[in-house]
């Protein structure tokens, strides 16, 4: 029988309230265990010396027997200086997927082609600049002398119908 120290779940909704128990592996959270060997109440501050208490004697009793304690556990037995607990280390927690490296890898490239296309639009205008400019600029005076020209045409209509309104 594979024997594990593991929180067996107590207390209200939103009001956590844990017991330190022994218990068969293949028993649920909340069901039957051998034994109570301490008690972990996540509401008391983490200073508190009520937040996690254990019975150090029946501890180190079943762990000599073979019980497995959990991740949470062990860091208590840790804390509590029963049990070391060696570190673990996930090199790769951090690291992002790959489809997030093959687009970061797009953007990078993306941006280098803008980069690169707004050198290249700066050294022409750069080279445009350098070279004389040899034509000489087009007049707009024809556009300018069409809408002068369309003004008074409009006047005269305008004011014949003004005085049409004004004698009916």
């Amino acid at each position: 029988m594979a024997v594990a120290i593991r929180l067996s779940r107590g207390g209200a909704k939103k009001r956590p309230y844990y017991r330190i128990v022994v218990s068969d592996t293949r028993s649920p959270r909340d069901g039957k265990y051998l034994e109570q060997i301490g008690t972990y109440n996540p509401m008391l501050a983490k200073g508190d010396e009520n937040r996690v208490k254990l019975i150090e004697a029946r501890v180190r009793y079943w762990l000599g027997v073979g019980a497995q304690p959990t991740d949470r556990v062990a860091r208590f037995l840790d804390a509590a200086g029963i049990q070391e607990r060696a570190a673990r280390n996930n090199p790769q927690k951090g690291e992002p997927g790959q489809a997030a490296k093959d687009r970061a890898e797009e953007k990078a490239a993306k941006l280098a082609e803008a980069e690169e296309a707004a050198r290249a639009a700066e050294e022409e205008a750069k080279a445009a600049a350098a070279a004389p400019a040899e034509e000489a600029p087009v007049e707009e005076a024809p556009v300018e002398e069409a809408a002068a020209e369309e003004t008074p045409a409009e006047a005269p209509a305008e004011e014949a119908a003004a005085e049409e309104q004004s004698e009916g």
